[in-house]
């Protein structure tokens, strides 16, 4: 879902019911990072209880952190698999794929201390067409990608295509494909990414 279609939608529920009721957290999960950095500076230090405050906001659980990143993993391979590819790959995307890639970003989440975690966010946008991009997890502080996920169309001959799953880590510059799974297509060409 588009940016701007995300932020109308909170806006849109937020106006219907009076404040009454929050958008998903899926939602609103994408400017959390942004919010707490605001909330942070507007609070006045009045007595000190505001710098606490403050400290408390950076830090995330890492179990915490590690649902976040699955849901926000999994919304984006569904938005890059389309209404095409989806519906038929969704089920052992689910079974094998989507665990593998929760393994993973645990791996991430262990690297890092929780005051880091709250600075680790995905990427806004999958890659569509043919380009592999599903999500990245990239340090808003720094700007720089620390996991790379991506599926690749492979066509060995005479097998049909297969959506192959791997992840690149910036542990040796996204050079190495760590493998997480395969899943078979058809024999047809598939279509586009976000068709």
């Amino acid at each position: 879902m588009p940016k701007w279609l995300r932020k109308s939608f909170v806006v849109l529920v937020t106006i219907l019911t009076f404040g009454m009721v929050t958008p998903p957290q899926a939602l609103l999960y994408e400017n959390t990072n942004q919010l707490k950095a605001s909330k942070a500076s507007d609070v006045e230090d009045t007595d000190g209880s505001a710098e606490s405050s403050a400290e408390e906001d950076k830090f995330i659980d890492k179990e915490v952190f590690i649902r976040q990143m699955v849901k926000e993993a999994e919304l984006q391979s569904y938005e890059k698999f389309g209404t095409k590819i989806g519906p038929v790959i969704e089920d052992e995307f689910n079974e094998i794929i989507l665990p593998k890639i929760e393994k993973a970003i645990q791996d991430v989440a262990v690297q890092y201390p929780e005051e880091s975690l709250a600075h680790l966010m995905v990427t806004e946008t999958p890659g569509g067409g043919v380009s592999e991009k599903i999500f990245h997890i990239a340090n808003s502080q720094t700007n720089e990608d620390v996991i790379r996920f991506h599926v690749r169309r492979d066509h060995p001959p005479q097998q049909g295509y297969w959506f192959n799953f791997h992840y690149h880590t910036h542990h040796d510059n996204f050079q190495a494909h760590h493998e997480l799974g395969a899943i078979y297509w058809d024999k047809n060409t598939p279509p586009k990414w976000m068709s």
